[in-house]
């Protein structure tokens, strides 16, 4: 399974609704970067993704977005093959941006 990467807050609702959509999938562990705690983590999430808001959600390399990005993947039937994805030898694969 990918690794997930979340950026978040200590509150945020829409994080906590990701998260639970993540477990729900199979995710049993989401590495989280607080960037209420860390300015730099901040300007690496707004660099990398163009966006301001939390959660940004990362599958492997893979930007998914925000918590309805989440969901609208996932009700497409796209979340679950983007989880399990690995390349040879078993690796994480590099699958396309979303």
């Amino acid at each position: 399974m990918q690794v997930v990467t979340m950026y978040t807050t200590a509150v945020c609702p829409y994080c906590v609704r990701a998260k639970k959509i993540l477990h729900s999938r199979g995710v049993a562990h989401v590495e989280e970067v607080r960037i209420d705690l860390d300015s730099s983590a901040r300007m690496k999430m707004m660099e990398i993704t163009g966006r301001r808001t939390v959660p940004q959600i990362f599958v492997g390399s893979t930007h998914v977005g925000g918590c309805d990005d989440l969901m609208e993947l996932d009700s497409r039937g796209g979340l679950i093959p983007l989880l399990q994805a690995v390349g040879e030898g078993g690796e994480p694969s590099e699958p396309e941006i979303i």
